[in-house]
């Protein structure tokens, strides 16, 4: 059984080589524990850090393209290097490496296939108030979204199985923490919280610099991802909204033509009303359309998985072979 660590890192030199020291390369169930630091772009002394603390692989961007890419990347490339567990930490040092143990537990012991560090859960040193209030309320939206009663959806302290790293699929250029939750629920895996600490951050966060940028650009990769899971329900709600204003906006012509016999006082009323009915109409047919898409979509996520499995199993059958070779 091997776990891969992964890191995204972004200028981060003060710190990774704390976090690289501080993860347990020994751990029971474990046999071999290895370092991935993904280099987002750092224009610092980052990589330079990395390697002096003994980190096993440093992949990455030429230049800065956000944390998801970087994620994104992390996972494929700990795949390549053939882990049975991955688990997914920060670069600032505020999460305590020595409980990636217990992280990874529910995983060793088949309860889980994703686990989350809940900071809410836990014990925090530390966190600014328009961080908090941001993390509250994007986890109140991940909650509803995906009908998962999750307490800290933020979080980047988190263990996946090698499974349920080749089923992800990560769309987004910003952040990947909601959009995996989601995909979870969505596919049927199993995800569980554990507490863990965190510790006040040294210097600036480089993913939220205001809790308003954060939500504009966080807020449409909940829509779009529950959008593409539940198309039907949800042009089904907005066209039923606008057919029933379009009902409610026609119901006094009605009444008014039934009196008098004539609709001309109220003709822009009958206009809107028409279009309200034929758009509404037209948003749940785009619904119904957009369902068959998710079919097939659903197809083609399990070909993805299929391929993905195919050609990681062989890099690190490839791997063991020649190992074995030069190791007989």
């Amino acid at each position: 059984m091997k776990l891969v660590v992964t890191i995204p890192a972004y200028n981060e030199e003060n710190t990774i080589g704390k976090v690289i020291k501080e993860i347990p390369r020994e751990i029971e169930g474990i046999e071999k524990v290895e370092v991935l630091v993904i280099n987002d772009g750092s224009t610092d002394n980052t990589v330079k850090v990395a390697k002096e603390a003994g980190a096993d692989r440093i992949v990455g961007f030429k230049e800065n393209k956000g944390l998801a890419p970087a994620f994104r990347l992390g996972l494929e490339t700990a795949l390549e290097m053939g882990a049975d567990i991955i688990v997914n930490t920060d670069a600032d040092f505020q999460y305590d490496q020595k409980q990636i143990p217990d992280l990874i537990r529910p995983i060793l012991d088949g309860e889980a296939d994703i686990v989350l560090g809940s900071r809410f859960k836990g014990w925090i040193e530390h966190m600014p108030i328009q961080k908090r209030i941001g993390n509250k309320i994007a986890t109140w939206v991940t909650r509803m979204a995906s009908g998962y009663p999750v307490s800290d959806a933020q979080t980047g302290f988190r263990a996946f199985t090698r499974e349920t790293a080749l089923r992800l699929n990560i769309m987004s250029d910003y952040t990947y923490v909601q959009e995996t939750i989601l995909q979870a629920v969505n596919n049927g895996m199993v995800i569980k919280e554990i507490p863990v600490n965190f510790r006040k951050r040294e210097g600036k966060s480089r993913l939220i610099s205001n809790i308003f940028s954060y939500a504009k650009r966080g807020a449409p990769i909940i829509l779009r991802t529950y959008r593409d899971y539940n198309p039907l329900k949800v042009f089904s709600l907005i066209g039923g909204t606008i057919t029933l204003l379009g009902l409610l906006m026609g119901l006094r012509v009605l009444v008014h033509y039934f009196k008098t016999g004539i609709v001309t006082p109220y003709l822009p009323s009958a206009v809107l009303t028409v279009v309200l009915l034929v758009v509404g109409l037209q948003v749940i047919i785009l619904g119904l359309i957009a369902d068959m898409i998710k079919t097939q979509k659903k197809l083609q996520e399990e070909i993805l998985y299929r391929l993905k499995k195919i050609e990681f199993d062989m890099r690190r059958e490839t791997k063991n072979s020649f190992n074995r070779d030069i190791n007989p």
